[in-house]
């Protein structure tokens, strides 16, 4: 899984093994899901 966050438009593209890209807008949280259980990255700050 991997994230691609674009701090200009506020969106965050997220990539995982043999899906298709998921497109978020000004997310509040990112969940590091299966790949890392129990990480929250707490985008509210940054935006």
């Amino acid at each position: 899984m991997g994230w691609l966050i674009d701090l200009e438009t506020q969106k965050v593209e997220i990539y995982r093994y043999d899906q298709d890209v998921e497109i978020l807008q000004s997310p509040a949280t990112l969940s590091g899901e299966d790949v890392l259980p129990g990480f929250v990255l707490n985008l509210e700050d940054i935006w």
